[in-house]
């Protein structure tokens, strides 16, 4: 039998977690009993942002290495238990023309934006499919979707990863565990952003299906 998600233990790895919406998002889930870990490439500034939010723990974690995205998974189950919410807010934008954008920026981006997200999906949903159930939220963007002069890879690696969550979520249905995209638009200020109702729609995202669209000023 399903357990339903709010019957469940709630432990949520943040990746990208240390600022910007990535550290808005973990600080109302902290606020609301959740376990979270904060999870960025600088250790240092995870504790910080740990230590400022009140969330249990700080990793660091490359996502665009595999490696590192399993150690990372066991090292949150090992100190917190099973983790049964996923959110990728990590991400990188290199804002340039094409003609102008190095090889290296490419991949950089698509690494980051993409490919780390479909690597942190596939490590939690085995643990997910064994609890039960569980929640991801990918954050992406609106230029994704109307794409933007100057950011063609970032907007494709958005838009990729809105083609990714959709099939995922069609995946693991069955299995209890939900996928959702929030797409923001342009955010102006972090102050702001902690403060109002836009950290709450992306909570939303756990706890009902839909794909998000937020639209800019």
């Amino acid at each position: 039998m399903c357990l339903r998600l709010e019957e469940m233990t709630k432990v949520c790895a943040v990746f990208g977690g240390s600022k910007g919406i990535g550290k808005a998002v973990a600080k109302l889930l902290a606020q609301r009993d959740y376990k979270v870990a904060i999870i960025s490439r600088n250790l240092d500034v995870a504790k910080a942002t740990a230590n400022e939010i009140g969330a249990h723990l700080a990793l660091s974690c490359d996502v665009t290495k595999e490696q590192e995205v399993q150690s990372t998974f066991k090292d949150v189950v090992k100190r917190m238990g099973h983790v049964n919410y996923l959110v990728n807010a990590a991400g990188i934008n290199k804002n340039a023309l094409l003609l102008r954008t190095t090889s290296e920026d490419i991949l950089s981006q698509l690494s980051v934006n993409l490919i780390g997200p479909i690597q942190t999906c596939k490590v939690a949903i085995k643990g997910m499919i064994q609890q039960q159930g569980g929640a991801i939220v990918n954050i992406g963007s609106i230029v994704g979707n109307k794409g933007n002069s100057g950011q063609s890879i970032y907007s494709a690696s958005k838009e990729g990863l809105v083609g990714f969550s959709k099939s995922l979520a069609k995946e693991v249905a069955k299995k209890n565990i939900r996928v959702n995209v929030v797409a923001p638009g342009e955010i102006f200020f972090v102050k702001y952003l902690c403060s109002v109702w836009r950290v709450r729609l992306l909570f939303s995202a756990f706890c009902c299906g839909f794909y998000l669209v937020i639209k800019p000023f």
